[in-house]
């Protein structure tokens, strides 16, 4: 891994200081980036107690010759790694302050429940020009005078990586680096039976993810014309959703647009409002818009504030959710013991609470992001009587083709109101991977002209 460091002569450093002073953040203090710090703001020491390590300064490689399509967990070279221990109703006090709220709620209230607890493994960075624009965005990335949307930054990289506020964190996960889109070719949600029943909803779907920004060099938001992400979904099972697809494209510092393909009007139609918690289509109200990875679409309906770091039991080197040979995941009353595997890592808490006059059904938010990643490991939502009502977690993994991590691939969250679940991103038994795409010429459709009402039109069924 290249190692940053700062050669500022006397005019520069002035300039920097102008620069810094209103970003919040000091010349000096960025200076510490592949120093005292991770080139992206992380305490690069392990713990007192020896169990988190030292940051292991890049991105983990497979063993031997791994390629697109062949099964990821074989290629790992920890793959036989056994659990330190297993956290469940028995011991869960022991454990109690280094566990989340929801992650407590999911052992005392679900029987059989359990954490197996592995060593901890700090292999994630990002490829160097992704830390190159961390270093030069450090001291310009700027939030808007609205007080919650990205205005400057240098991309694809973290623009806060010393965040002075919890809207800087924030967008250092909606900005987390995944290549220049994401393509899940065949995968899955599921959400378990509502009470008394035994039917739940499996869906299946291809989805692309693509970010302009996320190109190699150097992009601000203002040179992608103010686009955050282009999105695609199409339903291809059950038969009474096949052939439903949704294109949207997201922005820096506005309302996302939306277009849906409906089969039986045979109509594109504009969806005037479908984000924050309006619940995504097919899923009987439990799959809001903004759970989509663990914390979807614009951060304007919250004030978020840093509480402080602190060391969790998080879902980590999560293999074995993209294990294709593992059975499909079935329906029980919570995710399989087996699938989910947790390590010690350091993450930022981050809290939203809602806007004076904002509304939305969960006026709180946490999210708990790895230190080494900004990725959002787990988070919780409460309802507006202070409950915890859901406990989110997405197991965060290398994604060797781009050179970074990921928490795409399996994501969960459990609604303590009903006892229903949600998985997402679900290649369980599906037989094809995730693929994250390093270069928009890998795939005609990593281009802003595939998600527009026009070409949704052409390609949907008439």
């Amino acid at each position: 891994m290249k190692r940053i460091h700062f050669k500022i002569s006397v005019v520069a450093a002035a300039l920097l200081a102008t620069m810094a002073a209103h970003a919040g953040v000091t010349a000096e203090e960025v200076a510490q980036l592949g120093k005292t710090l991770t080139p992206v703001g992380a305490d690069p020491n392990g713990n007192k107690d020896g169990t988190i390590p030292k940051w292991g300064g890049a991105t983990d490689k497979p063993v031997g010759n791994w390629t697109y399509g062949k099964n990821r967990i074989e290629y790992w070279k920890h793959k036989d790694e056994k659990p330190l221990f297993v956290i469940d109703a028995s011991n869960v006090d022991k454990y109690k302050d280094k566990l989340t709220p929801g992650q407590v709620g999911m052992i005392t209230s679900l029987k059989g429940y359990e954490m197996r607890v592995y060593p901890t493994h700090r292999d994630c960075s990002y490829p160097d020009f992704v830390l190159d624009n961390t270093a030069k965005g450090a001291i310009k990335s700027k939030i808007a005078a609205n007080g919650w949307s990205l205005e400057e930054a240098s991309l694809p990289g973290v623009p806060f990586p010393i965040p002075k506020s919890g809207i800087e964190a924030v967008w250092n996960y909606l900005m987390r680096y995944q290549g220049v889109g994401i393509w899940w070719p065949d995968a899955y949600t599921t959400v378990s039976p509502k009470p008394g029943s035994t039917a739940g909803i499996v869906t299946r779907w291809d989805q692309m993810s693509y970010y302009p920004w996320g190109r190699k060099g150097t992009q601000s938001p203002s040179q992608v014309h103010g686009i955050q992400q282009g999105f695609y979904y199409g339903f291809t099972e059950p038969v009474a959703l096949a052939g439903q697809k949704l294109i949207q494209t997201y922005f820096f510092d506005k309302d996302v647009e939306s277009f849906y393909y409906f089969t039986g009007q045979r109509r594109v139609r504009r969806l005037p409002s479908y984000a924050y918690d309006t619940p995504l289509i097919g899923f009987e109200n439990q799959y809001p818009n903004d759970s989509l990875f663990m914390y979807y679409g614009n951060p304007d309906r919250f004030d978020w504030k840093v509480v402080g770091k602190k060391e969790i039991y998080i879902p980590y080197s999560a293999f074995e959710s993209v294990n294709l040979k593992h059975r499909a995941q079935g329906m029980g009353p919570y995710i399989d013991n087996e699938v989910r595997r947790y390590e010690l890592h350091r993450v930022w808490v981050i809290e939203g609470d809602l806007k004076a006059g904002a509304r939305h059904s969960t006026p709180k938010k946490v999210l708990y992001l790895d230190e080494d990643t900004w990725l959002a490991a787990a988070a919780e939502e409460y309802d507006t009587k202070g409950t915890l009502w859901r406990h989110k977690e997405a197991g965060i993994m290398p994604a060797w083709e781009i050179g970074s991590c990921e928490n795409a691939t399996l994501v969960f969250f459990h609604d303590f109101s009903n006892g229903r679940y949600v998985t997402d991103s679900n290649v369980l038994g599906g037989g094809k991977d995730t693929k994250f795409l390093s270069d928009e010429k890998e795939d005609p459709r990593f281009s802003m002209n595939f998600y527009t009402p026009e070409n949704l039109r052409s390609i949907s069924e008439r």
